[in-house]
């Protein structure tokens, strides 16, 4: 991508007009090709960041993070600071900061004579990711079930049960901020507070994986029955089975994440 060449390619417009919406709004399911799972052409001007409440750094930021786990910017895509500033409304001296963060995050990489560009994430990165995740969320569930105070897993219980409406209204971006609502809550009830630090470091990688995963063939079926697993262990106050829902849960989408980036190098 290059310049407004690059912002006509992908539908959007370096005009002044501020965008209404949300984050949530711009990279809800409308825009998220359930097959693909990447996101269609965004109308004029839909990366425009809303210049009330947040810091534009901050709205830019969110802007960036959420269009590269879209699919907006694609793997290995360079990323024009020019056409950022044009597309973002933003300056240079923003754009700059946000890279330096995404970079810090495992979404983009500085390459030598490219500059940034969107990271590519490997199959093995993605495996120890996974790894990580089944590891730190088994025990938080254990620790969960075995701790927490009915109202704590009941709250729990609604997020969930939020997280699956949300599917059930093919509402991916929803489902993927639920989810992350309800892992935060499982890890501070759970009393690991420096746990959820190590995930919240991975957080941006684990939503693009999540992103990537979430519309696959089953897959809104095969998260409710998983889900419900733990939400039951949870309730039974049987922190074994617990952390073995939780583990097998995240070893499923392990395996699924595993088949796409290995149809995606082919």
């Amino acid at each position: 991508m290059a310049g407004p060449r690059g912002a006509a390619r992908h539908g959007l417009r370096a005009g002044r007009t501020c965008s209404s919406g949300t984050p949530v709004e711009y990279y809800g399911a409308g825009f998220i090709d359930e097959t693909r799972h990447s996101m269609a052409a965004l109308p004029q001007g839909a990366l425009k960041v809303d210049r009330s409440g947040k810091t534009l750094r901050e709205l830019s930021l969110e802007k960036m993070r959420e269009a590269i786990w879209a699919g907006h910017f694609r793997p290995g895509e360079r990323l024009v600071e020019r056409s950022l500033c044009e597309q973002l409304d933003v300056s240079r001296s923003i754009v700059r900061e946000v890279l330096r963060h995404l970079e810090a995050e495992g979404l983009v990489e500085s390459v030598p004579h490219q500059g940034p560009v969107v990271a590519r994430l490997s199959a093995d990165q993605a495996a120890q990711i996974y790894e990580i995740r089944a590891l730190l969320e088994g025990q938080a569930a254990r620790a969960c079930a075995e701790r927490a105070d009915s109202p704590a897993i009941e709250a729990l219980a609604a997020l969930n049960d939020a997280t699956q409406a949300a599917f059930a209204e093919a509402d991916h971006q929803a489902v993927m901020l639920r989810t992350a609502a309800f892992y935060e809550r499982l890890f501070l009830e759970a009393g690991m507070t420096v746990a959820w630090d190590v995930v919240q470091s991975l957080n941006a990688r684990i939503t693009r994986l999540r992103a990537m995963t979430i519309g696959s063939s089953g897959r809104r079926d095969d998260a409710a029955a998983e889900m419900a697993r733990i939400v039951q262990a949870l309730r039974a106050r049987d922190g074994a089975a617990a952390q073995a829902a939780s583990e097998d849960h995240v070893r499923r989408v392990a395996r699924i994440a595993a088949e796409r980036l290995a149809a995606a190098a082919t």
